[in-house]
């Protein structure tokens, strides 16, 4: 019996995906006109027309321009333009960032400029709860949809967190925040860095547009980055993948919080550019006296240019990726840090005859460029399966690790 349950419940699945499918092809059809289509059972069609209608994928109404007739008018079923979305949110430090995009649309090459997407965001303070982040991403999740979207018809949520998202050993506060997200979205969610979903919205749709093997570099705080291979995010073996920050500059430096001495971190992160530029200095600052020739301030970026640069080569390396994209908030500040990157990379790449100087390009996405990587994740193969709300998601949350806030 348990056999012949689950085979019923697949027959009704594929019967519901040939529904779609029709109204995708035809335009809103009546019940009867779907039946004819479709070759089913008036009592299997009632059934499967229920289930789509309850789940939000599909609207039953009346057209307003249907002629007046005696008795009740026929109702048309059409496709909920708001459901077979998928959602991706970016945690950021001081922000969240939400971005939807139709599911058919999440392997269109001109995406970043396509109707389909929208965006919004909303600044809070970096000491912002975990419960008062979602209530904003909640909203910000209304604004894009006008209120209209039913959160049980999502395809998915991607969601962009600082730090790793498949450490076994996350503490209880990330895996809470993970099973409210559960409950709040009440659809599959999946997690990852928002570094490396930054690096794969950059490889669909930005800077690397058309690469398979892709290295991205984050300057800001912290320094992260990631790789992607054959189109597809490495992870590691435990979630840490893209680590860059921590792979030592300047061996007599100063100390990092890792513990290291020397690390990028502490020479290429915007922290740390700040301070090398002026104690107490912020990143608008740092921007003007660019903007008026202050050489100081051309000098800390050169610096940190040449530090990176070098890192930069031999990851190349050793891993020989077919292009390089730098981002992070670090690279808005001009051309300055970017040529300085670029010089001292190549001239530390080890040549070959038959391999070309790799390409170095500055990321193309900006603040959004996370988010837009959650939304592609769901895209992605991955060791974890993704998981619904409550018990499904504690569970994979148990197994896979849970986020950091901070």
């Amino acid at each position: 019996m348990p056999n012949a349950t689950r085979n019923t419940t697949g027959a009704r699945g594929q019967y519901g995906d040939r529904m779609l499918r029709l109204l995708r092809e035809f335009g809103p059809l009546t019940r009867s006109e779907l039946g004819k289509l479709s070759g089913l059972s008036r009592t299997t069609l009632y059934e499967v027309v229920s289930r789509l209608v309850d789940s939000g994928q599909v609207i039953a109404a009346v057209p307003d321009s249907t002629p007046r007739r005696r008795g009740r008018p026929a109702e048309k079923l059409i496709l909920n333009p708001q459901a077979g979305r998928v959602l991706g949110i970016d945690f950021a430090r001081r922000a969240v960032r939400v971005v939807a995009v139709d599911r058919d649309d999440l392997g269109r090459d001109d995406l970043g400029r396509h109707d389909a997407i929208s965006t919004a965001s909303e600044a809070h303070s970096p000491t912002a709860q975990w419960p008062d982040r979602i209530v904003i991403a909640r909203r910000l999740l209304g604004t894009l949809t006008g209120g209209r979207l039913r959160l049980d018809a999502l395809s998915g949520v991607g969601v962009a967190v600082t730090g790793p998202a498949t450490d076994a050993r996350a503490p209880l506060e990330q895996r809470a925040m993970a099973l409210m997200m559960g409950r709040s979205f009440g659809a599959r969610v999946r997690f990852d860095n928002a570094a490396r979903l930054a690096a794969l919205a950059e490889t669909v749709w930005g800077a690397a547009h058309g690469q398979r093997d892709v290295l991205y570099l984050e300057l800001s705080d912290p320094v992260g980055g990631a790789l992607v291979s054959g189109g597809v995010l490495h992870r590691g073996a435990h979630g840490w993948s893209g680590g860059f920050g921590h792979i030592t500059a300047e061996p007599a430096g100063a100390k990092c919080p890792c513990g290291g001495r020397g690390c990028l971190q502490t020479v290429a992160s915007t922290k740390a550019v700040l301070d090398a530029y002026r104690p107490g200095a912020d990143l608008p600052d740092l921007l003007a006296a660019l903007g008026s020739g202050d050489p100081a301030a051309h000098a800390v970026l050169r610096r940190a240019g040449t530090y990176v640069g070098r890192v930069l080569a031999g990851l190349v390396n050793a891993l020989e990726p077919g292009i390089v994209v730098v981002g992070g908030e670090l690279v808005t500040a001009g051309p300055t840090l970017m040529e300085s990157v670029q010089r001292e990379l190549l001239a530390n790449v080890v040549r070959c005859v038959s391999r070309p100087s790799p390409l170095v390009r500055p990321a193309e996405l900006g603040d959004h460029a996370a988010a837009l990587g959650a939304a592609s994740l769901l895209r992605q193969p991955g060791r974890a399966p993704s998981h619904s709300v409550g018990k499904g998601l504690g569970a994979a949350v148990r197994m896979s690790g849970g986020l950091r806030a901070n």
